[in-house]
């Protein structure tokens, strides 16, 4: 098998170098094509173009394979915890007793905040979007430490704000949500674990602490191992873009929240919810909608099926359908929407329509029930995706920064606006 390639240009034949990844993945490395030759490559939106090489996640979309550092995300949600997969992404082995232990108990030790950065959560108004206040707070969370730019000085000091980043992530979306509502902060409390950590600061009230179900906080921490990371999307390859330039580790993931609270990135479970409200303000069981959405002419669209990447199966929804069943049938939740989720569903696995198009439903439709049946409110819910994907956005980070030679990243353009043209004076202009 030949390692170039030869691309003909202008009557030239120039030879390309190719390269095979550890899963048998080929690239063709135009890297110095440009230089060469004088001509770039052009793939609009980047849908067929390697902007890196990374270890951190491997996707196979046509055979609905998702690993996580060589791991199967099966083995993963069954038997591993979103804090442990969480080390694992950013350090690429899964950590040792005693590592585990010191990696959750750096996390515990910064999970407050500065109690100066209150007076920044007051500075918003009721009803601002969870999602600005966290990418606000996070940005400003960096200034509470004058250190943070130098963050290559030694591993431990970049091991404590990777520690100190998942922590007070929670810390600041919970305290976003309250914000947002008016309602008065919750601090964290030390005896409990992440995820139950984050419910309390979520819905407990002064004076009466939440009861925390464990099936509610095992399945939402299930939503965030499952969310960890999804290889080169939107928000991982802008965390890298802000990195590239040497941003410190908070601005580069507060540009990621930014790329993620894009209706077309981190906003699919919130759109199944609405599509949910929709069918039943419309005084229908499903049963309506799923005949519409058959009708191409209907502009009809079932949210949370299908995926962009997978074209058999979202690995993650079968983990995650388990987890969903699970949780509404321990909740004892009676909810009209949930009713008309489970006849979409139904109907997507069985009616041929949706099962010869692969139209499964897929983790966006299953995480966006789970949240709404343990009461999350659904502005929140892309929120619940950056808490999750943040071990990805720094072992992204984490990858940049350690490469021996950082390149900016820089994409070029091919420019159609118009040739030369000449200032013409104010008077002159018609």
């Amino acid at each position: 098998m030949s390692n170039e390639a030869k691309l003909e240009l202008d009557g030239k034949v120039f030879t390309l170098p190719t390269i095979t990844g550890s899963e048998q993945e080929r690239a063709v490395d135009v890297s110095s094509l440009r230089a060469n030759t004088n001509f770039i490559t052009l793939d609009d939106g980047y849908g067929n173009t390697g902007s890196c090489v990374s270890k951190v996640t491997f996707i196979d979309g046509d055979k609905g394979i998702l690993r996580y550092r060589g791991i199967p995300i099966e083995e993963l949600a069954e038997k591993s915890s979103f804090i442990e997969t969480a080390y694992l992404l950013i350090y690429g082995t899964l950590p040792t007793r005693p590592q585990l232990k010191q990696f959750s108990d750096t996390i515990a030790e910064h999970q407050f905040l500065h109690e100066d950065m209150k007076y920044h959560f007051q500075g918003f108004p009721a009803g601002s979007h969870p999602m600005a206040i966290l990418s606000s707070m996070i940005n400003a969370a960096s200034c509470f430490d004058e250190g943070l730019m130098n963050w290559h000085e030694g591993k431990a000091r970049f091991d404590t704000y990777v520690a100190k980043l998942i922590s007070q992530v929670r810390t600041i979306a919970a305290y976003s949500h309250r914000q947002s509502k008016g309602l008065p902060l919750m601090y964290p409390k030390q005896s409990l674990k992440y995820t139950p950590n984050f419910l309390h600061m979520l819905f407990s009230m002064p004076y009466e602490d939440l009861e925390i179900k464990p099936e509610v906080a095992k399945a939402l921490d299930l939503i965030f191992l499952l969310h960890a990371d999804h290889e080169q999307n939107c928000s991982t390859s802008t965390v890298r873009m802000v990195a590239s330039s040497q941003a410190n580790l908070y601005a580069s993931c507060s540009a990621g929240v930014c790329a993620l609270w894009g209706p077309l990135h981190g906003g699919a479970n919130q759109a199944v919810i609405e599509m949910l409200e929709q069918i039943h303000r419309e005084g229908d069981d499903g049963s309506k909608f799923i005949l519409a959405a058959k009708d191409k002419t209907s502009g009809k669209k079932l949210m949370g099926f299908g995926h962009r990447v997978y074209k058999n199966h979202d690995p993650r929804a079968k983990i995650i359908k388990k987890a969903c069943d699970d949780v509404l049938s321990k909740l004892n939740i009676n909810d009209p929407l949930l009713d008309i989720a489970k006849k979409l569903e139904e109907a997507a696995l069985k009616d041929s329509y949706f099962v010869e198009r692969k139209l499964y439903p897929n983790v966006d439709f299953y995480s966006g029930i789970i949240m709404r049946a343990i009461g999350i409110p659904v502005e929140m819910f892309t929120v619940i995706f950056a808490i999750g994907r943040m071990p990805g956005w720094i072992a992204n980070y984490k990858e940049i920064m350690e490469e021996p030679k950082t390149r900016i990243y820089r994409p070029r353009q091919i420019y159609t606006g118009r040739t030369e043209n000449h200032y013409v004076p104010l008077d002159e202009r018609k």
